[in-house]
């Protein structure tokens, strides 16, 4: 149905647990999803999914031939449809666009959605995180910083993407009445359509380092912003949480 790049101005924002929680919720919603990870050499998503070292291909191995997609994406063992496909200890020479598109469409054909954990920043691996999706989902935090870096990152995919989302994370419910003027304000300058607010939510990091995805260890909190995330993403009017 779509590929969506999750994208971040800077570190720290918790894109990457993002990632693999909304992917967990999409395949629990049964739609057969692939989480890529993009951020070479930095990779995580592993972890978020709790899938730890299983992964031994990376999608440079796909794009280079040297592996099936079907070998290369690992299916988590306890979430049914949910696969990841990780990233390399570096990018080699010669890599292109055009060959991460290709790759893209063959994972059209498997997947219902295609989620793509972008590195943080602008760089070569960001253009290449970004060069064949559908949609995108900017993730920030609440902090003017991160809300400046992601209206940043916003310029930069509006010139290939039309559909951008933006997900306010890691807020803390005691601040809210102070930062819905932020949230507005980044929104309205960004020119984004709001798709969450995730709670700060100390399981969330539990839960990586038990090796377990979220949605498996927690209920409320972030694992319920996340799952109305993927039913917002899947087409459904789901109303934002209501943080205290």
């Amino acid at each position: 149905m779509a590929v969506i790049a999750v994208a971040s101005g800077k570190g720290g924002t918790g894109k990457t647990s993002l990632t693999g929680a909304v992917g967990s919720c999409l395949a629990a919603l049964d739609h057969p999803t692939l989480c890529i990870d993009m951020d070479v050499g930095l990779r995580n998503l592993d972890l978020s999914l709790g899938l730890g070292d299983r992964a031994l291909m990376d999608f440079t191995d796909v794009i280079q031939g040297r592996c099936p997609l079907s070998k290369a994406a690992v299916e988590h063992p306890n979430i049914e449809g949910l696969f990841l496909l990780t990233a390399p200890v570096s990018l080699p020479q010669g890599l292109t666009e055009k060959g991460m598109k290709a790759l893209l469409d063959e994972a059209r054909a498997r997947f219902d959605y295609i989620l793509l954990d972008a590195p943080a920043g602008l760089g070569e691996g960001f253009r290449l995180s970004v060069c064949g999706c559908d949609r995108a989902i900017v993730v920030s935090t609440s902090d003017a910083s991160a809300l400046r870096d992601a209206q940043r990152t916003v310029q930069e995919l509006s010139k290939t993407v039309d559909a951008i989302h933006l997900v306010v994370n890691r807020v803390q419910p005691k601040l809210l009445k102070r930062l819905h003027a932020t949230i507005d304000d980044a929104m309205d300058a960004a020119g984004l359509p709001l798709l969450g607010i995730v709670p700060e939510d100390e399981r969330v990091m539990l839960a990586a380092n038990q090796g377990r995805p979220l949605i498996l260890t927690a209920n409320g909190g972030a694992a319920t912003a996340y799952l109305n995330i993927a039913r917002r993403i899947d087409g459904k009017k789901v109303p934002l949480m209501k943080l205290r």
